[in-house]
């Protein structure tokens, strides 16, 4: 009887259930919510999936982060920035810059998108956090979450790299409901209404030469910027050249679903109750809100400006797309459009400051890497 009694308990004290305490609780409703707001409501579902289930994991059992952990051999791939860099590549592969060659003002919005990152550093310096981890907690309003990732890395905030994570792609998949409010905010009935001319025909050479070019540049003046930007721009050379269809197709599709789920699951097994549940994560979050919602403004501002003086041909909704969440941004000035007008298309206009958006969020981590002699 007393060996039963005995291995019942220790069966007892095995299971989750005598080891969860009401963090993991809070936690483990949080990422239900993700779930749910990836699966019903369709929120950048590869994504937020990936990161709810991880988190569900680490709350349910802690040692799957461990030194030993499926997860945290996932999770050092995150620490070593090659998870981010590979996202990179298959995001180039994927993405069609023909709109930013076509309108090469589009960088000026991208540009202006980015003074959230750069408002957002003050802020953190402000409440506390040292010079490294504010540029590491501001790199998140370009909502782009491989370059936070890198940049967190890189300046050895690694404690910080789960809730600024975290915060990124969490942002990156709320875009639809955090920028329309600011976007309408900031614009007339007129302006959001405005339609743009055709963009020009881009040709292939053009389209070659661009990211061989973007490369040299870039990276010339930013070396530190190469891992992101030599392979976002490494990815659409894939693309246009023509003749490495193969290395196209894996790099947009089978690798880059590889490297989500990767990177997806070990983020959001990074969000352990003990880790996750401090007044820090609360700062960090309310930054990256703080960061996201002014280079959203600052983008809409600068499109108010470009449409004066150009004398009324640019619609200010796509300078919101200047934030790094391809294309996912590109869509939601789309949609601001077609609410103020159903004829209107804006989508391809608004590629051009979103794909900006990404060059210069990646060029922004590069600064910082760059002040602080990375």
């Amino acid at each position: 009887m007393e060996y039963i009694t005995g291995t019942v308990s220790n069966l007892l004290h095995q299971t989750a259930f005598a080891n969860l305490t009401v963090g993991n609780f809070v936690m483990i409703a949080v990422a239900l919510f993700f779930l749910y707001l990836a699966v019903a409501k369709e929120y950048e579902p590869l994504l937020l999936v990936p990161i709810s289930f991880g988190m569900l994991l680490v709350n349910i059992y802690p040692n799957i982060m461990a030194e030993n952990g499926l997860l945290h051999y996932f999770y050092l791939l995150d620490e070593w920035s090659i998870l981010p860099s590979l996202i990179f590549l298959g995001v180039g592969a994927m993405t069609d810059f023909g709109p930013l060659i076509a309108n090469p003002k589009s960088f000026l919005l991208g540009a202006a998108a980015q003074f959230g990152i750069y408002g957002a550093y003050f802020f953190a310096i402000l409440l506390g956090f040292n010079d490294k981890a504010a540029a590491a907690i501001s790199i998140i309003g370009g909502a782009d979450g491989p370059t936070s990732i890198f940049l967190a890395g890189k300046l050895g905030q690694t404690e910080f790299m789960g809730p600024i994570a975290v915060a990124a792609y969490s942002y990156m998949s709320l875009v639809p409901i955090i920028q329309p409010p600011i976007m309408k905010a900031l614009t007339t009935e007129e302006e959001r209404k405005i339609k743009m001319e055709q963009l020009r025909p881009v040709s292939r050479l053009e389209r070659i030469l661009f990211p061989i070019l973007v490369t040299i540049v870039v990276c010339l003046i930013l070396p530190s910027t190469a891992p992101l930007v030599g392979m976002l721009m490494l990815g659409n050379l894939f693309r246009e050249c023509g003749v490495v269809k193969q290395l196209t197709e894996t790099a947009s599709n089978a690798l880059m679903y590889i490297v989500v789920i990767l990177l997806g699951t070990s983020v959001g097994a990074t969000t352990s109750a003990e880790a996750f549940l401090k007044l820090t994560t609360i700062k960090i979050v309310a930054l990256g809100l703080i960061a996201f919602a002014l280079g959203t403004a600052a983008g809409v501002l600068f499109g108010k400006l470009m449409c004066k003086l150009s004398g009324g041909k640019i619609n200010p909704l796509i300078g919101s797309a200047g934030v790094s969440a391809v294309p996912m941004a590109a869509r939601v000035s789309q949609k601001v459009g077609a609410e103020a007008d159903p004829t209107n298309f804006l989508l391809m206009h608004a590629m051009g400051p979103n794909v900006a958006g990404v060059i210069g969020t990646a060029v922004a981590a590069g600064t910082f890497m760059a002040i602080f002699g990375v």
